[in-house]
């Protein structure tokens, strides 16, 4: 499993170490009314946003027992473009690698921790809420300047392929059996990926980023 942040630029950011959980909190939301003879009755209304958040930390030297790729950011860099993200009024895609969440997101909170014997790690707590288009109907929904309707630019909705890491001993074969359910879909990820792996299929090495059909 990777996590990752993408920007509407296409800037990617990798979390170096993937937290123990993470937690996906979903509520109802509930107008209430008073009504006379009944008291208080709760009308349901659609599903309110979700909140995605996890814990982890930014290590300042790479350990191969936890984290995931060499190059490391620096903690505080990685903290920094976090609040970037957060004051931003854009959302970001988050994107968890084998599991189903690919979603555009705003950074809703973060918390930082420095911890006693390790004071170059940053230890944090993030919070996602999923974003949702706004839809304004009626006259107040078209402002026009000169005559000509303003349009608010929308974020990229699509969603973005799925990237598998390639790990020592990996094969085509038994990516596709793991990612797609079938040794038999080798062929589908090689020709997804024939630019990068080149002619041998055979030939690919770990830390390779390879794109799921």
């Amino acid at each position: 499993m990777d996590i990752y942040l993408i920007d509407a630029s296409g800037e990617k950011f990798h979390f170096p170490v993937n937290p123990e959980e993470i937690s996906i909190r979903r509520d109802k939301q509930f107008e209430t009314f008073n009504i006379l003879s009944l008291g208080e009755v709760d009308a349901a209304q659609q599903e309110k946003v979700k909140e995605i958040a996890f814990s982890s930390f930014f290590p300042k030297t790479y350990d191969p027992s936890y984290c995931r790729y060499q190059d490391l950011p620096d903690p505080r860099t990685a903290m920094n473009q976090l609040t970037i993200w957060m004051n931003s009024r854009q959302p970001v895609r988050l994107l968890v690698t084998d599991t189903g969440v690919n979603v555009l997101v705003y950074v809703a909170a973060h918390t930082s921790m420095f911890r006693g014997g390790e004071p170059d790690d940053i230890a944090f707590d993030v919070t996602f809420r999923t974003w949702q288009d706004m839809k304004v109907r009626g006259a107040a929904a078209a402002a026009a300047v000169s005559g000509q309707a303003v349009k608010a630019a929308r974020p990229d909705t699509k969603p973005v392929p799925k990237v598998y890491t390639v790990v020592s001993g990996d094969t085509l074969s038994g990516i596709a059996k793991r990612e797609l359910g079938s040794s038999s879909k080798w062929s589908a990820i090689y020709e997804k990926n024939k630019a990068q792996i080149g002619s041998d299929p055979n030939r690919i090495f770990p830390g390779q980023k390879l794109v799921m059909p």
